[in-house]
């Protein structure tokens, strides 16, 4: 049961989806996937012996080939049938970036009838009530958008920032008597390779991750069955928010077939059993564009805070943090590595955390960038090595005495 990488000429799906575009409504919401990562796919790694069956295969027979037919031509093939809404000219991260920032969904757009003055006029005093101070409104000049819903963008994010009271963890690895921390960070690693091959939406495996932790958290499993869980849960994160998630024979593939589609859905159904599908969790990924917009980030900034971030998905340690903490965090870094300021009025104002709340914090983030605590797990240096990743992977660590400086100062101002 290796965690099986893909070459660049390789296919996650089975059967390669149709050359001239979706025919119906079920093909839209169970299109087969190519990988089209920046890098290509990445080559086969196979995960440490103690989590796969790597040994059991080579000593059982011949290698395995593939049945004719099975999965997805390889090589040009590929490419001539790919689906041109799949295509991997745009990298995954352009095309995230290009969709409306903090698009919310139907049940927070409101509309308000024109001629009933009646029912505007208490609408209207209770926008007034809440004002948000002139210095850090950050969402007027969208003001009329009702894609992007300014008028609630702060309660919306206020409203995210106490919801995720409900899902804070602690360590729980020392109720797993057949897990430890490395295996965890395997997995991780790997989730990193599947959302890029993907083109998964990053919030994808953000969610996916959190929604292994809290599973984790509250059953005892074996070894076996710990890429199933990491599976079962981008795949149930995928279809909380991508519009075309991948199909379970996707999963099946990059999982060597180690697994039945009936194992899937039975831990399909256990995992959201277990959350009590309440799986709409708040991830840092989406706080992380917020605060930086409020701090007029650039790309390059923002995409350098989204390393760190991404990075600190390896660590067991960081797994009780909140979501708007961690964020908060590692643009604070970001900034301080840049050489742009550190957390301002502003950035505290719309975060609800101050310099002093954030700096140990902060401390850690360095201390994880300075020693890696694996070096075999590269899978997000390497992905933010890549130039349409700015090469954030690449930019010097800031030295710490610098780092030191700004926190001190900025504690001083404040």
């Amino acid at each position: 049961m290796p965690f099986q990488r893909v070459n660049k000429h390789g296919s996650f799906s089975k059967a390669q989806g149709r050359a001239n575009g979706l025919d119906n409504q079920e093909d839209v919401y169970h299109v087969k996937r190519t990988p089209s990562s920046p890098q290509g796919g990445p080559k086969k790694r196979s995960a440490f012996v103690d989590l796969t069956n790597t040994n059991k295969t080579q000593t059982s027979g011949p290698v395995k080939t593939s049945k004719p037919g099975k999965r997805a031509p390889t090589s040009k093939a590929v490419v001539k049938n790919k689906p041109k809404c799949l295509s991997s000219e745009e990298p995954s991260t352009k095309r995230a970036e290009s969709r409306v920032e903090d698009s919310l969904s139907e049940d927070f757009r409101a509309s308000v009838p024109q001629d009933q003055s009646a029912v505007q006029q208490p609408l209207e005093s209770a926008v007034q009530e809440r004002k948000i101070p002139e210095a850090f409104d950050i969402d007027s000049e969208q003001a009329g958008d009702c894609l992007m819903s300014p008028e609630y963008a702060k309660d919306i994010f206020d409203y995210l920032k106490k919801r995720e009271e409900k899902f804070v963890l602690t360590d729980y690895m020392h109720k797993q008597t057949d897990l430890n921390a490395d295996m965890r960070g395997i997995l991780i690693d790997w989730m990193v390779e599947v959302q890029e091959n993907f083109e998964l939406n990053h919030e994808t495996l953000y969610l996916a991750v959190k929604i292994t932790d809290h599973y984790l958290a509250a059953t005892v499993v074996m070894r076996e069955s710990l890429q199933l869980i990491g599976s079962t849960a981008m795949l149930i994160a995928a279809k909380f928010e991508e519009r075309c998630p991948p199909c379970i024979d996707d999963f099946l593939y990059i999982c060597d077939d180690a697994y039945k589609r009936q194992e899937f859905l039975v831990f399909e159904r256990n995992i959201l059993q277990g959350l009590n599908f309440d799986i709409n969790i708040p991830v840092p990924y989406r706080f992380l564009r917020r605060y930086a917009k409020v701090a007029h980030a650039s790309m390059e900034t923002l995409t350098l805070a989204r390393y760190v971030c991404e990075l600190s998905l390896l660590e067991l340690e960081l797994v009780p943090e909140r979501a708007s903490c961690l964020a908060s965090a590692c643009l604070l870094l970001a900034l301080v590595t840049k050489g742009l300021g550190g957390w301002t009025a502003a950035l505290q104002y719309h975060s609800g955390y101050a310099l002093s709340d954030l700096g140990p914090l902060v401390r850690r983030l360095y201390a994880m960038l300075a020693s890696p605590s694996d070096d075999k797990l590269k899978a997000v240096e390497n992905k933010y090595s890549h130039k349409v990743f700015f090469e954030v992977a690449k930019i010097p660590l800031v030295h710490i005495e610098t780092l030191e400086e700004a926190l001190s100062e900025q504690e001083k101002i404040q």
